[in-house]
């Protein structure tokens, strides 16, 4: 199978482009204040540019089997232990080298609002146990929204944890402007901190009093990344938000405003922590329309469980699917004008 593109549009205009490489999200375009339509999301020109050959990017995928980080690349279930590739200093990283971003997906249906695609990973798949089934249905709903339903199944307990990797640059992607001017607000109370691995280092600590608490609003830039350890070892923000309603889609656990574009981005999910990733490793590559995108071009926001799940004891996120348990959730990214502009 070869790598190949399908757009989504809804009665509004709104348009997504989906690649059947890596279940990527490729452009999402949404018509600012100002009338013009903006592509909101990083990536390249040509479906063939993702492949690993050309670029070895999470641009847009899902991540998998495991995204973020294991730590060691180890973890045990039922006392048997499991190597994995450490493609990310000894750490494990969203899958490891030949993660599901890398994969080509089986289209099982296809129509302009939705789109149908399902992967098989057999036993053994770079050191994860288990056959795993995984199919991720894309919606897009008259209101701007963008939902993603994931549901896996699996015949082994394995370690199991997926993301959407888009970069967000509500700026539009065809300037110089980076996500410095988008203000950002998050649900949560606590946080995971990590060490300097990248990989928690106990149980969710309180945001109160840190510059990393983002339950009122705030622009990025407003954030000096010597202000805390925890920013000053990422070069940015790349934390994970243990967020206070999880399993509750009625409300956004996420929200990013782009003032100077009057563009919003809300986020809803089921799933118990967000990672808010704000491009800090983003070194010059030449995306879209010529554009390059460095340092803090891009955010993302990934909704998962947390980081090291099955190498520690996190009863609402486990990080673990087994044969009698099938994986679902949903993430939503919901688009609109927002109501902060500055001209």
């Amino acid at each position: 199978m070869k790598p190949a593109l399908y757009e989504l549009m809804n009665s509004q205009g709104m348009r997504v482009v989906i690649s059947n490489l890596g279940a990527r999200i490729v452009s999402v375009f949404f018509v600012d204040i100002f009338g013009i339509e903006r592509d909101v999301v990083l990536g390249f020109d040509n479906v063939d540019d993702y492949l690993p050959a050309n670029h070895r990017s999470d641009f847009g995928a899902v991540v998998g089997r495991y995204a973020n980080r294991i730590a060691g690349g180890r973890f045990s279930i039922d006392g048997r232990s499991y190597q994995l590739p450490q493609n990310d200093g000894t750490n494990c990283l969203h899958g490891g080298p030949e993660g599901w971003q890398y994969a080509i997906y089986d289209v099982v249906e296809a129509s302009p609002t939705r789109i149908v695609m399902c992967l098989m990973s057999p036993d053994g798949d770079s050191g994860f146990p288990g056959n795993v089934r995984l199919t991720v249905t894309y919606t897009l709903s008259d209101y701007n929204a963008l939902r993603i339903d994931y549901h896996a199944t699996t015949d082994k307990a394995t370690a199991f944890n997926v993301t959407n990797h888009t970069y967000f640059n509500l700026n539009g992607v065809d300037g110089d402007t980076s996500v410095y001017n988008h203000v950002v607000y998050i649900d949560a109370d606590r946080y995971l901190p990590v060490d300097s691995r990248m990989i928690p280092t106990g149980d969710p600590t309180p945001l109160d009093g840190t510059p990393m608490d983002l339950r009122n609003p705030v622009m990025i830039t407003d954030r000096n990344i010597d202000s805390h350890p925890q920013l000053k070892q990422a070069g940015g923000f790349d934390l994970c938000y243990v967020l206070n309603h999880p399993g509750d889609l009625s409300r956004p656990v996420a929200r990013v405003d782009c003032p100077f574009r009057s563009i919003a981005l809300e986020v809803f999910t089921d799933q118990p922590g967000i990672q808010l990733y704000t491009g800090n490793f983003l070194d010059g590559v030449v995306g879209k329309y010529g554009t390059t995108y460095d340092y803090q071009y891009g955010l993302c926001l990934e909704t998962q469980h947390y980081p090291d799940s099955p190498n520690h004891q996190w009863p609402e996120s486990p990080g673990i699917i087994t044969p009698d348990k099938a994986f679902d959730s949903t993430t939503i990214f919901r688009f609109s004008i927002s109501d902060m502009l500055i001209l």
